[in-house]
């Protein structure tokens, strides 16, 4: 079939006429640089494409800057597809750079549009797009689809990678690449990539379902941009060069951290105001713990709070709590605190259940023959108390190595109670606060990283 040309988005690859028989079963190792650095391009593609998203539902227009940019990405992207598993059609090394590279044997180019839809921005991508992204998985030159039963799972590549892979055997074999498998698979990654440029909002030409094989588009050039040294207005685009790219990936990255960070203060300071009880602690669910065993003990508690009084106030974790219940409600209970080798040595020959801080299942049970003295009589407890009902044990947080352990009073086996654990954490708002702070603080150190990269790689002389 011949291709039309004019389709905005411009997709052409001229087949090395020799090509090494047995490259092609390294290509995978000898891309990884490149996957690598498309793993980071890609975090930032979809972030600009966002603030590009925004930009054109406003404006009607796709920032210059960030245009250059992403259809940069997809460009090295097919590169590095036709030189390994989508297409396999040439043993030169992709370059590593945004720009187009004359000398290349795949090309990739969007026209710039002059003026963007505000209304199909909010559909095309994801409702218009649909049929095509059904298409896509099927082609699937980088995607693998996977079926299972109840009792087997297979899974195989998409139709490019399995024609890739019949091209590559051939290739190995003769040591030729047949000509209409090439023609073929150029048409499949030409209609992927023209979805892929749709539904990255760089135009609202709908893709045609149609299937143009061939390396090349045919019937002249296309009028594009995207590597311009001139544009309209006097600006001037310096390129993405590798200062750029390293500086927007920097803040991608930074902008990652900047939102974790002040995920991490939003959620504390949710908890301090919403979760805290009347008694003012942040508590576990109440759990039942059962065990035909001694003593249901908590995996040691080490806590290091040294040097932390520089930073936060000294009643930074405040006090903890441990409350404890029979399950029955009558048979009388113990809790104590202790430091976790003297626990030891008590619990030393005594069948135990081992939990996670009470707040979580029966993780192991240590055997034993021995029965312990009655817990209270032990005297070793830094805290503890014990009785029926709900006995609830409160101990000023400390630095040391600490064991919780509950146990029926009398010592006796066969321990099942319902437990919860709490902390006061007084300093939770205030560290929460400055989470939030410093990741906003970072997000526009972020934000400005960014612009910097853009505005460079697309600037203006006077």
């Amino acid at each position: 079939m011949s291709a039309h040309v004019d389709y905005p988005v411009r997709v052409e690859a001229r087949l090395d006429p020799e090509m090494s028989r047995w490259v092609w079963l390294v290509k995978w190792f000898l891309a990884i640089p490149h996957y690598i650095v498309l793993a980071f391009l890609f975090v930032a593609f979809s972030i600009v494409s966002i603030a590009a998203f925004f930009a054109i539902l406003f404006t009607g227009r796709y920032p210059r800057g960030i245009f250059e940019f992403n259809v940069g990405v997809l460009r090295w992207s097919w590169r590095v597809s036709y030189y390994s598993y989508g297409a396999l059609g040439t043993d030169k090394y992709p370059p590593f750079t945004l720009k187009e590279v004359e000398d290349y044997p795949a090309k990739f180019e969007v026209a710039y549009p002059d003026h963007l839809s505000r209304g199909l921005v909010l559909i095309k991508w994801w409702l218009l797009a649909l049929p095509h992204y059904l298409i896509v998985a099927i082609l699937g030159g980088a995607t693998w689809f996977a079926w299972r039963s109840d009792d087997w799972q297979a899974a195989g590549p998409g139709l490019i990678g399995l024609l890739v892979f019949i091209s590559g055997v051939a290739l190995l074999f003769t040591g030729a690449y047949p000509k209409p498998l090439f023609d073929l698979i150029l048409g499949l990654n030409r209609w992927v990539l023209r979805v892929a440029a749709y539904a990255s909002l760089m135009t609202d030409r709908y893709p045609p379902f149609r299937l143009d094989m061939g390396g090349s588009e045919g019937g002249g050039t296309l009028a594009v941009s995207p590597d311009a040294t001139a544009s309209p207005g006097g600006a001037a685009v310096r390129g993405w060069g590798p200062g750029s790219i390293l500086a927007l990936i920097v803040g991608v990255v930074l902008s990652f951290i900047a939102v974790g960070v002040g995920a991490a203060g939003g959620v504390g300071l949710w908890a301090d105001q919403t979760q805290r009880d009347a008694a003012g602690f942040i508590s576990t669910d109440t759990e039942t713990f059962s065990t035909t065993a001694h003593a249901i003990v908590s995996e040691s508690i080490d806590i290091e709070v040294e040097g932390a009084e520089s930073y936060f106030p000294n009643d930074l974790l405040g006090e903890a709590r441990m409350r404890v219940t029979a399950t029955d409600g009558n048979t009388p209970v113990f809790v104590g605190l202790a430091d976790s080798d003297a626990a030891a040595r008590y619990l030393n020959g005594v069948a135990y259940a081992v939990t996670d801080d009470f707040h979580g299942d029966i993780e192991s049970i240590r055997s034993g023959a021995s029965h312990p003295m009655p817990p209270a009589e032990a005297g070793i407890w830094t805290a503890s108390v014990e009785g029926t009902g709900t006995q609830t044990l409160i101990w000023e947080v400390a630095e040391g190595d600490w064991t919780l352990v509950a146990m029926n009073a009398d010592g006796s086996e066969a321990v099942s109670i319902r437990a919860d654990a709490g902390l006061e954490v007084p300093a939770l708002s205030g560290i929460s606060i400055g989470l939030i702070v410093a990741g906003g603080i970072l997000m526009l150190i972020a934000g400005g990283i960014v612009v910097a990269a853009t505005t460079r790689a697309h600037g203006r002389k006077s």
